[in-house]
């Protein structure tokens, strides 16, 4: 899964942590022990020969955002800036080379949630649009203006065909889906086609020889690959914003819409408030279906409002992913989430004119990788890391957390 943290003003960490988890029954409740911290690669993971351009997207992503905010943009359309990056990548399920679904086309999902303002804008199932994050972005935009002719309310979710449309109508270019697709996607649509071909007639008379070819030839094609995009931005004022693209699970069926779209599931962003001590943003990756039932980006950022951020991200990925009780029946829950907190800091300043943000950014997944960049405004270039699952670790069963914490000064008079 392609993600990036994405950071206006980041000095190095004051504390780093690289915490590796295991979860394992015993007797009638689950427990949480550490694992090995030693990563390595495996089954339905971001193969070290493709390494290098995982992690150069990112990058590329990055520092998009990082000249958007340069340039004094606010943090949502950084992370609007981030994601066209993303999406415009051959290697990313999102956008161009998108994964096709049965009938062979592409139908993309995004969304993007303003801390600010909370406003959400997301479409679904949208097909001959390259870059479905700036419809999105455009809706909450739109939205903002206030009401349509006649006091009718502006949309803020759009899906199919009216998506499409009215991304058109509001000037965002159309792209035929054919030129959406890159010879890897239609490579992938073909093999796809091929191995759903032969698991119907195995079901008609399979044996158990038979079956266990089948599971292996999925594991060996990546027909499973969850590759959604998404970034979160903080600004030189501490506005939050995140947002999400997907092209959805490979041979999914025609109008299915993923959690990239849905409120609360995709991703999710809150500034700081009366009742919210912090600020959050949180963006999700994996398995649509797990993330809907459970929400889990709006239950990561609540979670981020207890004192400790590790221990809180760790225990909402445990009870409210893993073992929630809303995937009891599931017995391999894919996910991942990259996670953005911080405040003002609270400790006297040397100066009256000078301010300080304490950020913590953490990202923790149940599959067996994830691809992580991040970048401040003073930072050259961005850093990459492609966290794994230690040894022993069951993808779905299993998660991984990673993270730091730093203190960001800004001064008011300086442009960053």
């Amino acid at each position: 899964k392609e993600r990036a943290y994405l950071n206006s003003h980041r000095t190095p960490n004051r504390t780093g942590e690289h915490k590796y988890w295991r979860l394992r029954q015993e007797g009638s409740g689950d427990t949480v022990t550490p694992s090995e911290d030693t990563p390595r690669q495996g089954a339905g993971y971001h193969s070290e020969s493709k390494a290098k351009e995982y992690k150069h997207v990112c990058k590329r992503a990055c520092q998009r955002a990082v000249d958007r905010l340069k340039a004094g943009a606010l943090a949502v359309d950084a992370v609007t800036a981030a994601l066209v990056e993303l999406e415009d990548s051959p290697f990313t399920n999102a956008g161009m080379g998108s994964n096709l679904n049965l009938s062979g086309e592409i139908e993309c999902d995004a969304s993007i949630m303003d801390g600010k303002s909370l406003r959400y804008g997301a479409v679904g199932a949208v097909s001959g649009i390259n870059n479905p994050v700036l419809v999105a972005n455009r809706l909450l935009s739109e939205a903002q203006k206030g009401k349509l002719s006649a006091g009718r309310i502006p949309p803020c979710f759009l899906v199919g065909r009216g998506a499409h449309d009215w991304a058109v109508n509001h000037g965002i270019p159309p792209c035929p889906s054919e030129k959406m697709a890159t010879k890897f996607s239609l490579s992938a649509y073909k093999r796809n086609k091929h191995k759903m071909e032969l698991a119907e007639k195995v079901d008609t008379g399979f044996n158990h020889h038979s079956k266990k070819r089948r599971q292996a030839s999925e594991t060996e094609n990546g027909s499973g690959l969850l590759d959604t995009v998404g970034a979160i931005v903080v600004d030189r004022e501490g506005n939050v914003a995140a947002a999400v693209s997907s092209g959805g699970l490979a041979m999914k069926h025609p109008g299915r819409v993923g959690q990239a779209a849905h409120h609360g599931c995709g991703c999710w962003a809150e500034n700081t408030s009366t009742l919210n001590p912090y600020s959050t943003a949180v963006s999700t990756s994996g398995c649509g279906e797990h993330l809907i039932r459970t929400m889990l980006a709006r239950e990561c950022s609540s979670a981020m409002q207890c004192e400790d951020a590790h221990q809180a991200l760790l225990e909402a990925m445990q009870n409210k992913f893993i073992s929630s009780p809303f995937l009891a029946s599931e017995d391999c829950v894919l996910g991942g989430v990259i996670v953005l907190r911080c405040c003002r800091c609270s400790d006297a300043q040397p100066s009256p004119d000078i301010q300080a943000i304490l950020v913590e950014f953490l990202w923790s997944h149940t599959t067996e990788s994830m691809c992580v960049g991040y970048m401040s405004a003073q930072d050259g270039k961005a850093k990459t890391h492609i966290s794994r699952l230690p040894p022993g670790a069951v993808a779905g069963q299993s998660l991984a957390i990673e993270g730091g914490v730093c203190r960001l000064v800004n001064t008011p008079t300086t442009v960053d």
